[in-house]
């Protein structure tokens, strides 16, 4: 329970420090579900420049095994990640997917042959049709 609260602090903390990158101050909200579902689109299929394509070299990922900074590091961990979902013989699921201004949030679960997710969430900060920061956490149970 207390890595889950660090969790909740840390992603309070990401994004106090994020600030507008539109000059007018607007958020798009129909850009942020279009990414949204791009990323899930890509993911589940692991197609890992199809995700690439939802970051910059500013972006953050941060997840309980790492914090992922720039293109090159981001990219690793979902290399690493599809390794662990592979589209043959895993079942990902997603249960919630909201878009609230520039805020994107996912609650999904996942069966593979070597593990089950059965609670994940992904919570993203997107501006200009990019995830600028992103925190993932959940639930791994092996078999």
């Amino acid at each position: 329970m207390k890595k889950l609260y660090s969790i909740i602090l840390l992603t309070c903390l990401t994004f106090a420090g994020c600030s507008s990158d539109s000059t007018n101050g607007e958020i798009d909200e129909a850009q942020t579900e279009a990414v949204l579902d791009h990323h899930w689109e890509t993911f589940v299929t692991n197609d890992l420049d199809g995700v690439m394509e939802d970051y910059t070299d500013e972006s953050i990922l941060i997840t309980p095994n790492g914090t992922y900074r720039g293109l090159d590091e981001i990219r690793g961990n979902f290399v690493n990640a599809f390794n662990a979902f592979p589209t043959q013989g895993a079942e990902l699921t997603l249960n919630t997917s909201l878009a609230v201004s520039d805020v994107g949030y996912i609650l999904w679960e996942a069966e593979t042959p070597e593990f089950t997710l059965t609670y994940a969430t992904d919570t993203f900060i997107i501006r200009n049709g990019k995830i600028i920061r992103q925190t993932f956490a959940g639930v791994r149970v092996e078999k």
